[in-house]
């Protein structure tokens, strides 16, 4: 079964030729104009459309898709999200990026192998990622998801090494 991964939300019409405004993740703008083709979930179906080009407009994409000639057709799309398959992002993941879902619920460790807690969600201030990691006494503190930081991350054995500072991690 495939696998499909949220890039992007048609959020309204641009012009009259069936132009979309799409909203994407923050940062992702390179990888989005990449993209051939996404898959809009419509009625439970996930249904391929080839993007004909992509230009930037502010914090947006214009996107034309082929076949799409008019606002009419657009608007039956219009608030749907966009998706790409699973094997699409893993591509174009670099070497010590991950997806979120793959993050989520890993055990986090210090550097001396004591169990710190565990991953229960990413988020982004604007300058890097943070994990927010819930400890055993139930609190959760953010992380931020640098190298300094995290100095591992291994999938397989589904555990994350962190440096643990100084109140990095409330405890108490």
């Amino acid at each position: 079964m495939t696998k499909f991964i949220s890039v992007g939300k048609i959020l309204n019409f641009h012009g009259i030729q069936g132009e979309a405004k799409v909203g994407f993740s923050k940062n992702q703008q390179d990888f989005f104009c990449s993209l051939n083709e996404v898959f809009v979930k419509h009625d439970h179906d996930y249904i391929p459309l080839k993007i004909k080009n992509v230009r930037l407009h502010k914090n947006f994409a214009i996107v034309k898709f082929e076949g799409i000639n008019s606002i009419n057709v657009l608007m039956e799309y219009k608030g749907c999200l966009l998706f790409v398959e699973e094997k699409t992002i893993r591509e174009n993941l670099e070497e010590d990026e991950f997806l979120i879902d793959e993050l989520v619920g890993l055990e986090v460790f210090d550097e001396n192998g004591s169990k710190v807690g565990f991953v229960v969600g990413v988020s982004n201030n604007g300058a890097n990622d943070l994990l927010s990691v819930k400890a055993k006494n139930k609190k959760i503190s953010l992380v931020p998801f640098v190298k300094a930081i995290v100095t591992d991350v291994n999938i397989k054995e589904k555990r994350i090494t962190i440096n643990k500072l100084e109140g990095l991690i409330d405890e108490v």
